[in-house]
């Protein structure tokens, strides 16, 4: 049987891989890019976060988020990792649940998925941006800049429109619409957060560790902790990036940010107090030296108002619980997110309704299945959108063994 998988990233040559352990079936990959596995470079700031051990369903956004069960129960963390094993790569797992290869080499991981497409006889064409589908009596008809293919089998993983330059694209959309499937809105997702610059511009490369809750309408829309980084236009960092969907999808709200989330404010009013006490003459300005990164203590009290250089003797406790309370109630209005080129991940996508989550082939197009980003699912940060993309690339690849064996 010919099987032609478009899209070279981690769900199609997954899907490629699996199909090719058939030996009857002929499969032929097709990346619109000069090679495969080129967004995987790009993944983890270039270590390549493969999986999370910590993974639950919940991890997963959508119209029907349970729609990922299916996929992730017949191949999950587990079997991924037993899989890249038997391809020779070496893992290592951080407290966090995170996957890297031991390497810390993103290219670890497409080198191994690479050799595996030619171990397997499967047939990598690059450069070949796909132009039109169409149904043939049998199969389908590819229509590509490259030339022209048929096949039994389609299975479109052509990735979602994030990251632009490092292959985002809205083919994937656009070539389903050719067989009658639609397409949710769009939003960038796993991106920088941007805010009010005004008291984050001078904090410009800090980071800190707190968390940061994300309320729109008096209402709390999400919330996490970890790791942020102040940028002259708002926020980045594992932690804004796992809010971003929330703020993209709703628009404007307040991010309010607790820098110092292992400390009740009860306590850190006693440590200004202690300050103050042991360090009198010392100016406000270094009020919460210590605690905080320099640069942001100081924000944190020219925002509360305080005469930056007078001594600390002369601050009132009412003064002391406003930075108390500052520190643990950082707000900042949010103005959006950064746009689609800066995403690593797209949210949205053709509706899952309309494939079965057993198989992942197409309710509209028998014949067709479709895997990754290209679909309406979209993972929080940390190596969950990965997992999607073997998972699901597994499972279409798979081709629905029921409907093969009708064919035959």
């Amino acid at each position: 049987m010919k099987v032609l998988v478009i899209g070279g990233g981690a769900a199609g040559m997954m899907a490629a891989l699996t199909a090719a352990e058939d030996p009857e079936n002929r499969v032929t990959l097709l990346e619109r890019q000069a090679r495969v596995g080129r967004k995987l470079l790009a993944t983890g700031n270039g270590r390549c976060n493969l999986t999370n051990r910590n993974l639950t369903p919940a991890n997963y956004h959508g119209a029907r988020p349970d729609f990922v069960l299916p996929a992730l129960s017949a191949f999950g963390v587990d079997e991924t990792l037993a899989f890249f094993r038997s391809l020779g790569l070496l893992t290592v797992t951080e407290p966090s649940g995170r996957v890297y290869p031991l390497s810390d080499q993103a290219n670890s991981v497409s080198d191994v998925l690479r050799f595996a497409l030619g171990a397997r006889g499967v047939q990598s064409v690059c450069s070949a941006d796909v132009l039109e589908l169409s149904k043939k009596a049998r199969g389908w008809r590819v229509t590509a800049t490259s030339g022209e293919w048929f096949c039994d089998r389609l299975i479109v993983a052509a990735g979602g429109c994030a990251g632009k330059k490092l292959g985002g694209t809205h083919a994937g959309y656009r070539l389903l619409g050719m067989l009658g499937h639609t397409c949710t809105a769009l939003y960038p997702s796993l991106t920088q957060i941007k805010t009010d610059p005004q008291w984050v511009r001078a904090l410009k490369g800090v980071r800190a560790d707190g968390t940061a809750v994300y309320e729109k309408d008096g209402r709390t829309l999400a919330e996490t902790a970890g790791e942020l980084q102040f940028t002259d236009f708002g926020l980045s960092g594992p932690a804004a990036f796992e809010l971003s969907r929330a703020v993209s999808v709703s628009g404007g709200g307040t991010l309010l940010l607790d820098l110092l989330r292992d400390y009740s404010p009860g306590d850190v009013l006693a440590l200004l107090s202690a300050r103050r006490a042991a360090f009198p003459e010392l100016p406000a300005e270094e009020l919460l030296s210590g605690a905080l990164q320099s640069r942001l203590g100081k924000t944190i009290v020219r925002r509360c108002g305080l005469p930056m250089q007078a001594p600390l003797s002369a601050l009132t406790k009412d003064e002391l619980a406003a930075v108390a309370a500052m520190a643990k109630r950082y707000a900042l209005e949010t103005d959006g997110v950064m746009g689609m080129d800066s995403a690593q991940v797209t949210a949205g996508g053709v509706p899952c309704a309309e494939f079965d989550p057993e198989t992942l082939e197409s309710r509209l197009a028998p014949g067709v299945f479709a895997a990754g980003e290209v679909l309406d699912v979209d993972g929080d940060c940390g190596g969950y959108n990965l997992q999607w993309a073997w998972s699901s690339g597994r499972l279409a690849g798979r081709l629905g063994g029921a409907a093969k064996e009708a064919d035959r």
